[in-house]
């Protein structure tokens, strides 16, 4: 739609007199916060937009597990695994996107392990599983470079995307169907979960 003509004017009184306006009145606060008014996700969030920043500029970071970001799953690497990812890539793949369309999976070559990024919270609801450990807070994951893809060193065997994550239910049933080689137990896990790379 295009317009041709003038747009509709109000009429305005010409010897109309403007009050002149009094002065700006701005409210002070103090520059101090309640820490008990600030969300508990809120505490780190300077620490954790730096890290990102980090992330992005090609160097290995510290993230801590669950919040808004994710939790983990950790299995075996090997056939097996690698057979789940694929049946993964199809489940996750929706129109014209790349074939790898599985959410993101680092594989840790020295240790023989696949970590998936799942849904935070997921370690809450999860029960114990012959293949898979699950992990949340309080642990911290070293996540690698960006632009790691391949071994030497940890690398994003699927890619880090803002858009998806690895759904649990499915991947556990996918666990239960290839069988991929024995967990890593819970506190070695744990215990190195900060220094794989």
């Amino acid at each position: 739609m295009s317009l041709t003509g003038q747009m509709p004017r109000r009429p305005v009184d010409a010897g109309r007199v403007i009050p002149p306006a009094g002065p700006a009145g701005f409210v002070t606060t103090p520059g101090r916060i309640d820490p008990a008014h600030v969300a508990p996700d809120m505490g780190d969030l300077a620490t954790r937009v730096r890290s990102l920043m980090e992330l992005q500029q090609q160097r290995v970071l510290q993230l801590p597990l669950g919040g808004h970001f994710f939790d983990i799953i950790t299995t075996a690497s090997g056939p097996q695994a690698y057979a789940a990812i694929t049946v993964m890539d199809e489940i996750q793949h929706s129109g014209d996107e790349r074939a790898d369309a599985c959410g993101p999976v680092i594989e840790d070559p020295q240790r023989s392990w696949l970590i998936w990024l799942v849904p935070p919270g997921t370690s809450e609801q999860w029960v114990p599983h012959r293949y898979a450990t699950c992990l949340g807070r309080p642990h911290h994951l070293a996540l690698p470079a960006m632009t790691s893809v391949e071994p030497p060193g940890p690398y994003w065997m699927r890619p880090c995307r803002g858009d998806r994550l690895v759904p649990p239910t499915a991947l556990r049933q996918l666990l239960d169907q290839f069988q991929p080689g024995p967990a890593p137990h819970e506190t070695l896990l744990g215990s190195v979960l900060s220094t794989i790379s």
